[in-house]
């Protein structure tokens, strides 16, 4: 025993064993705050072998800049460094146990602004085990200054530097490239900060986090109130002039939308063995009172879902590279639909989610767009039952919606988001409550039995609308975010949709996703305009009474019509009512017919309008990018304070509270109407979770 205490004494005497020794232990700590502290929704074999070892490379690295010191001053480089490491991940652990969301630079820069109060709340978010992180800091110290470890006065060759910061390197590369095989597109789509620190780690994130900062930073520095000239010519030259039949016919009204997930078109009316998977959804289309648009399309890129969201808020496109919600979001000015309706119509805004909010960066970019409130998943059930893929299952999460949609103020403007008819459309047995369909291919044949649960969910949903009374005063907007099943499922597709083939056309016009709009007494039918999401808000604001002239808007409305009918894709192609363009290919838009040889007429109207369309993505990505709406705001309009908004559990509930007692017989919510009776025993469910 002695020989053997005296050799592990002998190798941490040795400078390279002190170091294998303060990497091990913080690679250890690293990775049990990972478990223990954040909430990083690691599932699988791959992405708990990821999280293992994604602390060692940057942590290697780092270690290993002290090889190229000498003596003491190479143990003192090592201890600060991993103190600063250390203060980082205990400070991210603090402030992930209030927001669910890790710091970012952006986040440090603005921390002058809320001194004053961080301190106090700073330590009433802290607890006794978050300290655990500066053991091995401690311990090592310790060693070091009561000589139990002796300092190894020998230099090493740079060759050992060297080495180390390339076996860091590699271990780093093999960590990317094993986390992109897992989740496809990790840096350039950006779904979630806590994606980047599960595959990659915290050190990984806050590098690309600043890389991000920077590059952005850049491109606002170097704009100015000039760049706006050509942003506003393009959008008043694109105004169209409201439909006077519809201008204002819902004024007043609440505006309930609710967000289809995945959700295409050709669903519509689709059967399988003889069985509409849709019927509640049928009815709803088919409605007298409904305006539904069948040749609406999606144009969302790589931020799926938020830039479906951006666009429905914004009237603005997403980024051509990964999410404007989550890269410019948090820090970008913004004249966003809640911000509008609050000011023009006095409405109240919440959005619904049963997810994290941190997911897209929701938590910050609706701060940026004036939501009021927002409910994700800190205000709903726990319960791992309840829960799938994306979130809480739509039943359930509708349901225990009703509480908080009876509280809102009226009008309110109401977003929810559901998920459950999301890829790769896993459901439980429970709730399979329809057959698959028999392609063959496993991705494609279980989205008809998720998009049937979603219907379910919506019929309950609009039962309950009709109960409780918000039915009757209410403009009801259902939307789809993008495609479910994408074009690499061609031939599944084809046996889908009865086709012998499944070419580019296919493809563009499979890209068609609902947009209904309705409401008690309005004049509704199949509308075949085309126009896409970038629409939805000028189409909105007119039906509200509320002009958009002066507003930002790259959409226009689609009941006017001076509409044009362009409809512009993330990638440049593009569906109009005479052609549609896919890359090098012009089809004939009615008939889908290849035109092999386009006459100079055909070429000169594909060229103007190809021209239209990069012109309107760049001009929206200047916007974007620049953050140019910082240097123009519409006349009656005033800009967001995000300062005012909170979306903690705590905070959403004391102002449902406290806005209710102050307005007194004044408040106008659904709850304090029906004086204080709640109508939440109205929503009915079948969820068999619930039952259970």
């Amino acid at each position: 025993m002695k020989k053997e205490n005296f050799n592990i004494k002998k190798i941490l005497n040795n400078r390279i064993g002190f170091f294998a020794l303060a990497l091990i232990l913080f690679w250890a700590k690293t990775y049990i705050a990972y478990r223990t502290k954040f909430s990083l929704g690691v599932s699988g074999m791959m992405q708990h072998f990821l999280l293992l070892m994604n602390p060692i490379s940057f942590a290697l690295f780092l270690f290993g800049i002290t090889f190229f010191s000498k003596g003491k001053k190479s143990y003192i480089m090592l201890l600060v460094i991993d103190l600063i490491l250390t203060i980082w991940l205990f400070a991210n652990i603090v402030y992930y146990r209030e927001f669910s969301d890790f710091l970012t630079v952006n986040m440090i820069k603005s921390a002058g602004s809320v001194s004053a109060n961080m301190d106090s709340s700073a330590l009433s978010l802290m607890v006794p085990s978050d300290f655990f992180v500066f053991l091995d800091v401690i311990v090592l110290t310790g060693l070091l200054l009561f000589k139990v470890i002796k300092i190894d006065p020998t230099g090493l060759k740079k060759r050992y530097g060297f080495l180390t910061l390339a076996v860091a390197m590699t271990l780093f590369a093999a960590n990317l490239g094993l986390a992109e095989m897992d989740r496809s597109g990790l840096l350039t789509r950006t779904f979630d900060r806590n994606y980047i620190v599960k595959y990659l780690g915290l050190n990984a994130f806050t590098v690309y986090d600043g890389v991000q900062t920077a590059q952005a930073n850049a491109k606002r520095a170097n704009a100015d109130s000039s760049d706006m000239d050509e942003v506003l010519a393009y959008t008043q030259q694109n105004y169209a002039a409201p439909n006077p039949d519809y201008y204002g016919v819902a004024k007043g009204k609440n505006v309930i939308i609710i967000h289809l997930e995945s959700f295409q078109q050709f669903l519509f009316d689709y059967k399988v063995d003889g069985q509409e998977v849709t019927p509640t959804l049928n009815q709803f289309y088919h409605d007298s009172q409904t305006m539904s648009f069948d040749n609406f399309f999606h144009q969302v890129g790589q931020g799926k879902t938020a830039d479906a969201e951006m666009m429905l808020d914004n009237s603005l496109y997403g980024l051509s590279q990964g999410s404007a919600m989550v890269q410019v979001g948090t820090d970008n000015t913004y004249q966003a639909a809640p911000a509008i309706l609050a000011q023009q119509g006095g409405y109240t805004s919440a959005s619904f989610h049963g997810d994290v909010g941190s997911f897209w960066n929701r938590n910050n970019a609706y701060k940026s767009w004036g939501y009021d409130y927002f409910f994700d998943a800190q205000y709903y059930s726990e319960n791992e039952a309840y829960k799938l893929g994306y979130g809480l299952k739509d039943k359930i999460f509708l349901k225990e919606s009703a509480q908080y949609l009876e509280q809102l103020q009226q009008p309110f403007y109401a977003k929810l988001i559901t998920v459950t008819n999301h890829y790769p459309y896993p459901l439980d047995e429970a709730n399979a409550a329809f057959p698959k369909t028999t392609t063959g291919d496993s991705t494609v044949d279980g989205y008809v039995q998720t998009a049937h649960y979603l219907d379910q969910s919506i019929n309950e949903l609009m039962t309950y609308l009709k109960a409780s009374g918000l039915y009757d005063n209410s403009v009801i907007l259902m939307y789809g975010d993008h495609y479910g099943i994408s074009g690499n499922h061609g031939e599944a597709v084809s046996q889908l949709l009865g086709t012998e083939e499944y070419n580019d056309y296919d493809d563009a016009m499979f890209q068609k996703v609902p947009l209904m709009i309705h409401m008690p007494g309005l004049k509704g039918g199949i509308n075949h305009t085309f126009g896409g999401e970038i629409d939805v808000l000028p189409t909105l604001m007119h039906l509200l009474g509320m002009d958009n002239k002066e507003y930002v808007h790259f959409g226009s409305d689609l009941l006017s019509p001076e509409h044009q009918g362009l409809v512009a894709f993330r990638n440049g192609n593009f569906v109009a009512k005479d052609y549609t363009k896919v890359g090098s290919k012009v089809y004939d838009t009615a008939t889908g017919t290849l035109i092999e040889h386009l006459t100079e007429e055909q070429k000169a109207q594909i060229e103007k309008e190809k021209e239209q369309v990069e012109k309107e993505l760049s001009l929206s990505d200047q916007v974007q990018i620049s953050d140019l709406l910082r240097y123009y705001t519409p006349s009656g309009f005033t800009p967001v304070d995000k300062s005012q908004y909170n979306y903690t559990y705590r905070f959403g509930m004391d102002l449902l509270k406290e806005t209710s007692e102050e307005l007194g017989d004044q408040s106008t919510s659904l709850l304090d109407q029906n004086k204080g009776q709640s109508t939440v025993e109205k929503y009915q469910t079948d969820a068999p979770e619930l039952k259970e």
